[in-house]
């Protein structure tokens, strides 16, 4: 079966962000020299989705402007003897479909997954979650729609080890492997951010899904929950009870680009994979701790 969809919530406002996110969205601040949001839907492609649906607010247009075609830019460029970069900016134009869809009141993950309903239809779909940036060889949300195609099209939420001390951050997994590797479990429920006494297994939750079109019944069954919110977290669990739900532990490095933290992290990481830029980035950062120290 190909899933051909993805959904991408995009519509919060970056509080951690301000007061660079007063004006410009937080998904277009840039990890190195390509804004957050790029490495998401590179991901969706590399996985083989060919359409992105991204579910927006006020204030989000430039989301949608970073993946259409800027065609007074690449002339500029050609012009003046840049064709390289003209190339790279006509290639993000071309990279995915992209569609968007409003989220009017900020009612939670869930409320924003409803939103793209209508866009989904009857099919299944990824949600990718563009603050929790995945590295590895193989894009996670490949290796998600792998598991889903191997267990006949079952939705699969992707999850990771923890330290028991953190379980409090996330959502955590309880369930049965049904693998000899123990990494594809099958899901009892999800605890929202349990204390580490008393959360289940430390198997967390950092924001890949894919999920059969059965979700939105549950989205339409479940009540507001913590904060006044519509929880993903809440569908999930009901679907878990009627239904075959798989939570399956990927492979590669996570970091929480929502976080000022993680987004250093991430973005010194990236600059040290360059192998061009790296040389530069050591010497910087001795320089840096050298100063500090004297």
């Amino acid at each position: 079966m190909k899933i051909r969809k993805a959904v991408i919530p995009v519509a919060g406002k970056g509080t951690r962000f301000l007061p660079a996110t007063k004006e410009i969205p937080k998904e277009m601040i840039p990890i190195v020299n390509k804004p957050m949001i790029h490495y998401a839907v590179e991901e969706a492609v590399l996985s083989g989705i060919e359409q992105i649906i991204f579910v927006t607010s006020s204030g989000k247009s430039s989301i949608e402007d970073y993946f259409d075609r800027n065609l007074e830019l690449e002339q500029f460029l050609e012009k003046n003897g840049k064709s390289h970069l003209a190339t790279e900016i006509r290639e993000i134009g071309q990279m995915t479909e992209v569609t968007t869809v409003r989220q009017k009141e900020q009612l939670g993950l869930g409320h924003a997954i409803n939103c793209a309903k209508d866009l989904i239809g009857d099919e299944t779909f990824a949600v990718i979650l563009a603050d929790d940036l995945v590295v590895n060889k193989e894009p996670v949300t490949k290796q998600l729609l792998t598991i889903s195609r191997e267990n006949e099209g079952a939705s699969v939420i992707g999850v990771m080890e923890v330290e028991r001390s953190e379980t409090y951050k996330y959502g955590i997994v309880d369930g049965q492997p049904i693998d000899s590797k123990k990494e594809t479990y099958k899901m009892n429920k999800m605890v929202e951010k349990p204390k580490p006494e008393e959360a289940p297994t430390t198997l967390a939750t950092p924001g890949r899904y894919i999920l059969g079109p059965e979700i939105f019944s549950y989205l339409e069954r479940i009540p507001k929950g913590v904060g006044g919110e519509y929880q993903l977290t809440d569908a999930i669990n009901l679907m878990a009870s009627e239904m075959n739900v798989l939570a399956h532990i990927f492979k590669g490095t996570r970091f929480d680009t929502g976080s000022i933290k993680g987004y250093l992290d991430a973005t010194m990481e990236f600059a040290l994979m360059d192998e061009e830029m790296r040389p530069d980035i050591i010497n910087l950062m001795k320089e840096k701790i050298t100063a500090y120290e004297n």
